[in-house]
């Protein structure tokens, strides 16, 4: 057989990276918007949106996010922005669920709108949920997204649980001098409760990211595991950066997601599909696809397939958010968590 054709991936074939990284996983943003200015995120006054004559359309998600499985792809995570500002949500994500090959559709939230929307999303075949929440008290949660929020997000914390999501996941960015002095109230809350929480550096990303107040998780885990008895924990929880630790009797877990001061690009297995369609193959570099162009230019499968393939060509082996924080100017609602 000639080499040229030998070489010539099967459209089967899983998507495997310059590094022997297979990548399986897909976090897809459904819209840029959100009803929240989080300090570290967006910066307050911002209006840069995407038009929505950009979006893609259900369509062309489904269309793009069935290429995917076909090729290995078996976690979908939607994401934003606020993943539920996108209207008719729980209508896509039915048509993801029923895709064949996905095994995992979760949704990441910062649950303003959730209480209206759990039981719609959870029939519709969502089953996992990752919640922000960086304080428990109000006036730093006010302080901090722009709006009191807190009791929406406690609500639609109790219409997750009433709704059977499992597990249900607290996202909470530490912050320097802000709620830090909050952390083992925040592991407490989450033990007692049965939610696990997940810690998480600030990442340079855009303006709002290298002005956010980072701290170091290092020794704050050390802090964690002598006031918790916590153990190291095995057990893979999602598919995503964290590292776990969990309570010696196994009923509490506490993740750690470290992008500055211990990276985990050596394992990363994902990539993120923005609502304009671009395709992103790390989140600390530049490296990117367009999809929307090739969908509404008559490109067959076969089509998307290669390009897809010819992306993952292109994923860095680790981002540079030290040697080069400055290099991504991007907000993080542009790129889909």
């Amino acid at each position: 057989m000639p080499p040229s054709v030998a070489a010539t991936p099967s459209h089967d074939q899983p998507l495997i990276d310059r590094f022997g990284r297979r990548i399986d996983y897909l976090r897809l943003s459904v819209t840029d918007r959100c009803d929240l200015r989080c300090s570290y995120c967006l910066p307050r006054g911002f209006d840069g949106y995407a038009e929505p004559e950009h979006w893609l359309t259900f369509d062309e998600i489904e269309r793009v996010v069935g290429l995917f499985a076909k090729l290995g792809v078996r976690r979908v995570r939607l994401t934003g922005g606020e993943p539920l500002l996108r209207r008719n949500l729980p209508l896509l994500a039915g048509r993801l669920a029923a895709l064949p090959g996905l095994t995992d559709l979760s949704l990441s939230t910062n649950a303003t709108q959730l209480a209206r929307h759990a039981d719609a999303l959870h029939a519709a075949g969502v089953r996992r949920l990752n919640i922000s929440l960086d304080s428990l008290k109000r006036d730093c949660v006010t302080q901090l997204s722009g709006r009191d929020s807190l009791p929406a997000v406690l609500d639609g914390l109790a219409a997750a649980d009433a709704a059977g999501f499992a597990p249900i996941k607290l996202n909470m960015v530490a912050l320097k001098g802000v709620n830090e002095d909050e952390i083992d109230a925040m592991a407490a809350f989450c033990i007692e409760r049965g939610y696990i929480l997940r810690l998480i550096e600030t990442m340079p990303m855009g303006d709002t990211g290298r002005n956010a107040q980072y701290l170091d998780l290092g020794p704050v885990r050390e802090q964690l595991v002598q006031r918790f008895g916590l153990v190291p924990q095995a057990q893979e929880l999602g598919g995503g950066p964290a590292r776990y630790w969990q309570t010696a009797d196994g009923r509490g877990q506490i993740g750690f997601i470290t992008p500055i001061s211990q990276h985990f690009c050596a394992s990363c297995n994902r990539v993120r599909l923005s609502v304009e369609g671009t395709l992103y193959l790390c989140l600390g570099n530049e490296d990117k696809l367009e999809l929307r162009p090739l969908l509404r230019g008559g490109a067959s499968d076969a089509d998307l397939i290669a390009a897809l393939r010819g992306a993952i060509e292109l994923k860095p082996e680790r981002h540079e958010f030290v040697t080069q924080p400055g290099k991504v100017v991007r907000f993080m609602s542009m790129t889909g968590g």
